[in-house]
């Protein structure tokens, strides 16, 4: 893009939580630019080094870099002979390190591009959930993914994976399993599959690009009432169309009441916080965010919400960044109540770009505030109703996440309770007042 940060909404191309899309990344120094860079670094690693010194002069937050000499940094940086990308790698990663901020980090290509497929919501591949058999040793499909080739082909949960394009899985890892299924979309892969009662057999499949479902949710009932509860594991770019389906499926079907599950969810994109939390909220802040210069930025809701009924978010130490951000939103204006544990506390804003060589770097470019100005950073929000779940509690639902959302889960339970015994899980009837924050250096 050849369009500078400053000309943007912060909204528009921030990411939190170390999740961003392709769609969110931006240089400050334009295409032609970055194709300089990538020319030159045919010859010299010194490029990228200095391209990542340029953002974190031109966007990092705090002005005074940690009390770092910045400028003496480019100066140590460009005076080194760099022979390899690796060396120019590490001593982009040591400079950094001087910030003092762990958000504030530089990818390697495979880094970056894990990255920016994860929050993207989408992979290119055949659309299989995999896990190594805790009691067979074996590489084995938990799921496959709704309108993908593994769903078409018949792959089904409880699949053994004997090979994949002829190579054995025996001992294999998941993550090297993933590596050598993924692949460029319209590629064959072929797998050996085991089925309990039926021969081995081969499964011929063609790879596509598959949009990676974040949200899941069911109709439950408890008592007298239809409970929605859906769970969001990431706010990826797809996460705020999924979320929409599943709100608009369970107003179908004539829900009392919700249950929104955010914990674990480590955040995301920015956009897709504010694009879901309009969903529940009619009136009102959601975020307000403050970049390095002071300046602040307010996101709102815009009478879009798509269900006025009762609501509790499910958040743990887990629940971060974008997490938060919606959590925020929905305690502060009186629209949910917060059940489970404290939050993990994470009110910074991230900006991710790809550099000249295909690698990539997160900055850091605001501090952001709820609704009612409250900065969370390094505390975390206080849930209304505090369940924290015992050792024991938590390996049972890590170890059956059948149990996690019912009954025998005691912070979906509380939650229930909670909505059938207090009225405060409603849409606030007026907005509250707006509060003045100032700029925050850290």
């Amino acid at each position: 893009m050849s369009q500078s940060l400053r000309r943007h909404s912060l909204f528009q191309v921030a990411i939190l939580g170390g999740a961003v899309a392709t769609t969110a990344t931006l240089s400050l120094f334009g295409s032609a630019w970055c194709r300089s860079v990538h020319a030159a670094l045919q010859d010299s690693p010194k490029a990228v080094v200095d391209q990542a010194w340029q953002l974190v002069n031109r966007e990092y937050v705090d002005t005074t870099y940690n009390k770092v000499d910045w400028q003496a940094t480019r100066q140590t940086l460009l005076s080194k002979n760099y022979t390899t990308k690796e060396e120019a790698y590490s001593a982009i990663r040591d400079a950094l390190k001087q910030l003092n901020d762990p958000y504030t980090r530089f990818m390697d290509p495979k880094q970056y591009e894990s990255l920016t497929n994860q929050t993207s919501g989408e992979l290119s591949g055949i659309g299989i959930r995999m896990e190594v058999n805790e009691k067979t040793k074996k590489l084995t499909v938990v799921e496959a993914i709704e309108n993908s080739p593994a769903i078409k082909a018949g792959l089904q949960g409880g699949d053994e994976i004997v090979a994949i394009d002829g190579k054995p899985t025996l001992k294999m890892k998941v993550e090297d399993a993933s590596n050598l299924i993924r692949g460029k979309a319209g590629t064959p892969i072929s797998l050996q599959i085991a089925r309990q009662g039926k021969p081995e057999s081969t499964v011929k499949l063609v790879r596509a690009t598959i949009e990676v479902p974040t949200v899941s949710y069911s109709l439950k009932s408890e008592g007298t009432r239809r409970v929605g509860y859906i769970r969001l594991r990431e706010f990826s770019a797809h996460a705020g169309d999924q979320m929409q389906r599943a709100i608009r499926d369970l107003n179908a079907k004539q829900v009392d009441s919700y249950v929104l599950d955010l914990r674990g969810n480590p955040g995301g994109l920015l956009q897709a916080s504010i694009e879901i939390a309009r969903m529940w909220i009619d009136d009102g802040g959601i975020v307000r965010t403050v970049d390095r210069k002071g300046a602040s930025e307010e996101a709102k809701a815009n009478r879009t919400s798509i269900t006025k009924r009762p609501l509790a978010v499910l958040v743990d130490g887990n629940s971060a960044s974008a997490s938060e951000i919606l959590t925020g939103a929905l305690k502060d204006n009186k629209r949910a109540v917060v059940v489970g544990g404290q939050t993990f506390g994470k009110a910074l804003v991230q900006s991710v770009h790809e550099l000249g060589d295909g690698s990539g770097l997160a900055v850091t470019i605001a501090h952001y505030f709820t609704p009612n100005g409250t900065d969370i950073n390094h505390k975390g929000i206080a849930p209304d109703i505090k369940v924290d779940l015992t050792e024991a509690q938590q390996r049972r639902l890590a170890s059956n996440p059948k149990l996690v959302g019912t009954k025998e889960d005691p912070q979906y339970n509380r939650a229930i309770s909670a909505l059938s015994t207090n009225n405060f899980a409603q849409p606030a009837p007026t907005r509250p007042k707006p509060v003045s924050i100032l700029p925050v250096k850290f």
